[in-house]
């Protein structure tokens, strides 16, 4: 489907070879040398290039909050030993439960020990943390018994820069699966953040690439998580262009993408649908009463 196929990187990482596309318009992609593992996390290479390596953990979450965390905290000190500045893991990487009774038994707060085992992680690795849909319990825990399901980013001294409560939750009810109703034990978020500048360039959640014109890391669970729940995988990076740059297969494992902030920019410049946005109509983000 895509040329050259999967290929196994070093330690079992599994990595897409893409060729590019020939789509009409496109420009052409200036080729730029990889950092090695030893500079990519100095000053002077982040200085000589915005944007860098990045990380996709896909892991198989269960009930089992220790499992997870192992499978989690190796998955991230792989990928710093490959010189990755951001690593992103998945929605439910602290744990996926049998039942939404399970999930609020085991749900955290804040300021809980599984956060503050990722932001020591972070510190240790010097690397910036995107976790995916984490269980909180939030300040009204005890007024509402609900959790959120919130996105939480980390910086690289551990820092907890931002902190996403998911807005529209999932509900669906497919033929032959089992019913899924986050809304039933969840509370919607109240607030969009804006994006979030980092050593690889601003996180954008929900962005989807080609409309939003930037780089889209989505991180995925995979495998069978319960008797009742199985992931399918195919974690990826999406370039501004839509073209999948890497991609895992099935399994856990990871996949790395160098992000090219100067190629991003070459693509917006050459079709600036930024500057078409009706902000008359739909306001702008972080604008009070939009």
């Amino acid at each position: 489907m895509y040329g050259n196929g999967a290929k196994n990187g070093k330690n079992g990482e599994k990595v897409l070879r893409v060729p590019p596309r020939a789509l009409l318009c496109r420009p052409p992609r200036p080729w730029r040398a990889p950092h090695s593992s030893s500079t990519a996390g100095s000053p002077s290479a982040m200085a000589e290039s915005p944007g860098g390596l990045v990380a996709v953990a896909q892991v198989t979450s269960t009930a089992d909050k220790e499992h997870n965390w192992q499978q989690c905290s190796a998955l991230v000190r792989r990928a710093a030993a490959r010189g990755a500045r951001a690593v992103f893991l998945p929605e439910g990487f602290d744990f996926i439960g049998d039942s939404p009774q399970q999930s609020l038994a085991l749900a955290e707060p804040l300021d809980g020990d599984i956060v503050g085992r990722y932001q020591q992680l972070a510190r240790e690795c010097d690397v910036w943390l995107s976790l995916g849909g984490f269980h909180e319990r939030g300040q009204d825990w005890d007024s509402t018994g609900r959790i959120y399901n919130c996105h939480l980013l980390l910086d690289n001294s551990g820092v907890l820069v931002a902190a996403y409560r998911k807005l529209h939750l999932f509900d669906a009810a497919l033929p032959g699966a089992p019913a899924l109703c986050e809304s039933s034990f969840t509370n919607p978020g109240r607030e969009l953040l804006p994006p979030i500048a980092t050593p690889v360039g601003k996180v954008l959640l929900r962005a989807r690439a080609i409309e939003c014109q930037c780089y889209v890391v989505a991180a995925a669970q995979t495998g069978r998580h319960n008797p009742s729940r199985a992931s399918w995988g195919h974690s990826l990076v999406a370039d501004p262009w839509g073209t999948v740059v890497a991609q895992c297969q099935e399994g856990p494992g990871l996949c790395l993408a160098q992000l090219d902030l100067a190629y991003l920019e070459q693509v917006r410049r050459g079709l600036p649908v930024h500057g078409h946005r009706r902000g008359d109509i739909y306001g702008a983000l972080g604008t009070p009463g939009t």
